[in-house]
């Protein structure tokens, strides 16, 4: 459903109301971003930190890609003073 707005002056910014309806059928949370494309200003649900960081981890330790690429190496505070 596409409806038209006018663009209001909300303090120095400018803002939009956006119907009900539309908000119902967006099912939007109440953190969003704001993108914008030629022409268009997009509006979605804000993505939480590190979203997709677990699968992302899963993936690479299946193909193998969580390997050290250094070599470890133990230094004398290691072998000698190091107590747990």
């Amino acid at each position: 459903m596409g409806t038209t707005t006018r663009i209001i002056r909300i303090g120095n910014s400018r803002g939009i109301r956006i119907p009900k309806v539309l908000l119902e059928q967006a099912d939007l949370p109440e953190e969003v971003e704001l993108q914008v494309e030629s022409g268009r200003l997009v509006v979605t649900a804000a993505q939480a930190p590190r979203a997709g960081w677990a699968d992302a981890a899963k993936q690479m330790h299946t193909s193998g890609g969580d390997q050290l690429l250094d070599q470890t190496h133990s230094s004398i505070f290691d072998d000698q003073e190091w107590e747990w």
